[in-house]
């Protein structure tokens, strides 16, 4: 199945670091552009893993309010 996500990615140290934007928690890097998207995808798709081992998760939306 096909997703389509935005890649959020700055260069930090010489890093290629970035995250999904439409994805809360998946971060990655990488020496290049290509590899930062070879492992965030990766990252992904260890969560989506991770989140069908745990089918008893609960979510609730919350509202904060920051100061």
């Amino acid at each position: 199945m096909t997703h389509h996500f935005t890649l959020e990615y700055w260069i930090d140290n010489g890093w290629y670091v970035g995250k999904l934007k439409e994805v809360p928690g998946v971060f990655s890097q990488g020496e290049t552009l290509a590899e930062l998207e070879e492992n965030i995808a990766e990252a992904y798709t260890l969560m989506l893993e991770d989140e069908a081992r745990h089918p008893e998760s609960k979510f609730k939306e919350i509202l904060l309010e920051v100061a």
